[in-house]
């Protein structure tokens, strides 16, 4: 299953496809980021059991989460990926509920997870496109649930380079990498904005490993009473 070619989709998984094909491509995204490790002993105090894994590419952090104790599920749009997942997966001993599907029309029903993590995930595409995860991500978190995120930031290198598709988005058709594909930078205040009514619980822009690779890395979270974009 792919998502589909509208303005509310993200293409981007076509390029990490190949990617995770190659033993080179998928060393570069074996190691669990250290930002979400840290968050383990928050959703433990908040006593989370259902986790999701959005965009979870080779199952890096799946595969850490069901080993910290979690009932875990992942999801990606690339088959290589679900595949390399199940394979990390298998060798780590650890049970996973591994789907393929697009992050604009998840296949779990609504209030199922206390946590999403979506790293490097979202900000694949347009502005709708990004509003789109954002409603999913609602819909299947229970009411006051967490989910931690990246977003690019404004400050990143690529921002404002190539065409322009879309406010804060944009296409380098000669980039050699995922850049070829819709990519949505924001600020602080549209961040924000597009993930009302989610309250912030806390973020911080910084650069991931090449100079000037600016991103947003936020914790949100739904309203106790529910009240996300459903």
């Amino acid at each position: 299953m792919t998502s589909s070619d509208s303005s509310h989709s993200t293409t981007a998984h076509r390029h990490w496809d190949e990617i995770w094909k190659t033993t080179g491509g998928r060393a570069d995204w074996s190691t669990v980021d250290p930002w979400v490790a840290d968050t383990i002993d928050l959703l433990r105090k908040r006593k989370v059991r259902d986790v999701l894994d959005l965009a979870c590419g080779i199952g890096r952090h799946a595969v850490f989460l069901a080993r910290s104790g979690f009932v875990c599920w992942a999801i990606d749009a690339s088959d290589t990926a679900i595949d390399q997942s199940r394979a990390a997966a298998e060798e780590a001993g650890v049970d996973l509920d591994l789907r393929i599907g697009p992050m604009n029309r998840l296949p779990y029903p609504d209030d199922h997870f206390d946590y999403v993590l979506a790293y490097n995930a979202i900000y694949h595409g347009d502005r709708n496109a990004v509003r789109s995860h954002v409603r999913e991500i609602h819909r299947v978190l229970r009411p006051g649930g967490l989910y931690q995120l990246t977003m690019l930031s404004r400050r990143n290198h690529h921002h404002g380079r190539g065409i322009e598709v879309g406010p804060g988005a944009f296409v380098q058709p000669e980039a050699t990498d995922d850049k070829v594909h819709p990519h949505f930078y924001c600020d602080a205040a549209e961040m924000i904005a597009i993930h009302e009514p989610a309250a912030l619980v806390r973020a911080h822009d910084e650069e991931h490993v090449a100079p000037g690779s600016f991103h947003w890395h936020c914790l949100f979270e739904l309203p106790k009473g529910g009240g996300g974009l459903k």
